[in-house]
């Protein structure tokens, strides 16, 4: 393998590389040291041959791990055979699960590049979710707020606005309210049945700190009740209160990234479907008669 000053990281797909992209961000966050050194490569809708050999060409050239997802034989034959002469690491990433996915469905792949990102039913519902969040986010049209799936609350700064993007991107219909003292919130927002409410807070020290950078990026003063840390604390209490008595559930996204939030609220989503449509059935089952004395 050729030397180089960065390891290199090549992602070979015949799609768009989205599906190598996240396996590979996964795996490099568990070691520490190499992540930030790494240079990862993404060569993306290689669906004929002379481009595949090209992408051999210049992966040859640059040495490194590669990671494919390719389903065409003639395709995947050109790579394998390039990367074995380069003597280079190769990983068909998508192989495992299309293997056990085969044996336990009992049918045999289509081997049909991208198929995962055809317009599809679900693809129209994710870009509905998404131009509803965007007209709904900071409080906006909360007059219609029952439609959506899930609502967040809290101060400002508490990642509302990219989890509810993230949860959007996801299919769901998500709003998000601030809550500002003195301000009472929409009224429609109390009353909502459909949605599920969502309080988001985190510690007043992060918080301080970041607001005090946005502060700053934006170039304005920091000498402010915005960032008083008495002020913030009376904020976030408020925020508890807030949620305590309506009984919506609390997620403190202190050490929390965006994506292990809304892990969390997806999972309180699915625990209120399921108890509704038990609910539902409990509703629909007539009561047992007891035996005759």
């Amino acid at each position: 393998m050729p030397k180089t000053a960065r390891p290199h990281i090549h992602l070979v797909s015949d799609a768009t590389g989205e599906t190598l992209k996240s396996v590979a961000k996964a795996a490099l966050v568990q070691f520490q040291k190499s992540q930030e050194e790494v240079e990862t490569h993404t060569w993306a809708l290689v669906r004929k041959p002379l481009q595949m050999e090209r992408v051999v060409e210049a992966i040859a050239a640059m040495g490194g791990l590669v990671l494919f997802t390719i389903v065409d034989p003639q395709l995947r034959e050109i790579l394998v055979k390039g990367c074995a002469k380069a003597k280079l690491p190769i990983v068909p990433v998508l192989d495992p699960v299309i293997l056990a996915f085969g044996k336990y469905l009992g049918e045999k792949s289509q081997n049909l590049p991208g198929r995962q990102h055809e317009l599809d039913a679900e693809y129209f519902h994710r870009i509905d979710a998404m131009h509803f969040t965007i007209a709904h986010d900071d409080g906006q049209m909360t007059a219609d707020i029952e439609k959506a799936d899930i609502v967040l609350v809290g101060v400002s700064r508490t990642s509302k606005t990219p989890t509810s993007i993230y949860l959007a991107n996801r299919g769901y219909k998500t709003a998000n309210v601030p809550i500002v003292p003195g301000l009472v919130i929409p009224p429609e927002l109390e009353t909502a049945r459909q949605p599920l409410v969502v309080g988001l807070t985190t510690s007043p020290d992060r918080l301080v700190s970041i607001r005090r950078n946005r502060l700053i990026s934006m170039n304005e003063s920091t000498e402010t009740a915005y960032v008083d840390d008495e002020r913030v604390r009376e904020e976030l209490n408020i925020a508890r209160k807030l949620c305590a008595k309506h009984n919506w559930p609390m997620i403190d996204v202190t050490r929390r990234s965006i994506e292990e939030t809304a892990a969390a609220i997806l999972n309180l989503h699915a625990r209120r479907e399921e108890q509704r449509k038990q609910q539902a059935l409990d509703l629909e089952t007539p009561p047992q008669k007891g035996p005759r004395a």
